[in-house]
């Protein structure tokens, strides 16, 4: 029988970092139990290893006494979920984001029993890199894998199958176009060998694209997870996929015969609403396939690329999927299980009906309101 209380099986306080916080401040343990609002003893538990707080109670503790997660616990480091973050525009990542991520991690593992086996044989990038032509080879041949020619657009949804096929477990949330910190969050549980990717809906169609690409990339190159490096892979990749070198050859002919740098960008701006991507992706895989040629670049400059996409969006996926908005949850759970074909609500349901945990598990393990978590809660439970 899988128990709800797993992540203390994973990690335990860094006492000795703990003890020395509360001497710092003059502090004892139940002047900590006091700030926190919990008893003396769930202190005393946390320090000797018995027990673990609780996702809410660790980042109130981390936050309390100004300690990041690699301080104030000790987790063994395989078994620590690895966090990648898609954030917003200039968003700014914390320790209390990285923390609260991680502790969503945690929560993730026992819900995993409840998923479906995932096939063992998965697609890795045995060699990933941003080389222009090594990359495009790369994204060649994952259009071939999903069946879809060099200068065809790639609709998101033709990226699912692949996720499914790698243990990658697409959950699809509403978090607001601004409100939260990130659009994407990616959660690999390296022992699990299972992915989770949160992906925001509130998103405009053409950074939804990009991000789903930017995402299978991470999922193709688990061994770079959380690096640099796999981040530049995983954005070199996702430009490669959306707009390949048979695509941008032909939209670099049409743009490099004007002078102007307006009628370069007209050029582009059509590629750009064709395959429903970012001018920004436009012109830098034009430009790349420019530069990996020895062809002179494009006049227009990426400042006015910029200002122009800024003022040019698309719409909202939400408002693709649902009408009317916000989407009522038996609609939202529908989506996700047939459009995104997302094992989470099914193995979430299936938790919860075996007398798992309540509304609150499904607060902080999807990041969401109280309010948005019991409506859901009760959809899953009927």
């Amino acid at each position: 029988m899988t128990t709800y209380n797993s992540p203390a099986m994973h990690k335990v306080i860094h006492s000795e970092r703990l003890r020395q916080a509360l001497q710092a401040r003059g502090w004892t343990q139940k002047t900590l139990a006091t700030e926190l609002g919990v008893t003396a003893q769930a202190v005393t538990n946390w320090i000797k290893g018995d027990d673990f707080p609780r996702p809410d109670k660790l980042l109130k503790l981390a936050t309390t006494l100004k300690l990041g997660f690699a301080d104030l616990v000790d987790s063994r480091k395989a078994n620590r979920p690895i966090i990648a973050f898609r954030k917003k525009g200039a968003a700014k990542t914390t320790d209390e984001h990285v923390l609260k991520a991680t502790a969503m991690g945690s929560l993730l593992k026992p819900l995993v029993p409840f998923l479906p086996v995932f096939k063992s044989l998965r697609v890795q990038a045995p060699s990933p890199s941003i080389e222009y032509n090594a990359l495009q080879a790369t994204a060649s041949e994952v259009r071939d894998r999903i069946g879809l020619g060099a200068e065809a657009a790639l609709p998101y949804e033709h990226l699912i199958e692949q996720f499914r096929n790698n243990a990658a477990v697409i959950v699809p949330v509403l978090w607001g176009e601004k409100k939260n910190h990130k659009n994407a969050l990616h959660i690999l549980l390296p022992e699990e060998q299972i992915t989770f990717i949160f992906l925001n809906l509130d998103t405009r169609i053409e950074d939804f694209k990009f991000w789903m690409a930017h995402e299978l990339a991470h999922v193709y190159t688990p061994d770079l997870a959380g690096t640099d490096e796999g981040e530049d892979f995983a954005d070199a990749l996702a430009g490669a996929l959306l707009f390949p070198r048979a695509i941008a050859s032909a939209a670099y002919a049409k743009a490099i015969k004007h002078e102007s740098a307006h009628g370069q960008i007209s050029e582009l701006q059509a590629y750009a609403e064709e395959h429903e991507i970012s001018l920004f992706t436009v012109f830098q895989q034009v430009n790349g396939y420019a530069k990996a040629s020895g062809l002179d670049l494009l006049s227009c400059r990426e400042l006015e690329i910029h200002k122009i996409r800024n003022s040019q969006r698309g719409k909202l996926v939400s408002e693709m999927l649902f009408e009317p908005i916000p989407a009522e949850p038996v609609a939202y759970i529908a989506a996700s299980q047939n459009v995104f074909r997302s094992e989470f609500f099914p193995a979430l349901q299936r938790m919860i009906k075996s007398g798992g945990p309540g509304a609150g598990y499904v607060q902080q393990v999807m990041d969401i309101s109280h309010r948005d978590a019991v409506e859901l809660y009760v959809e899953l439970s009927k």
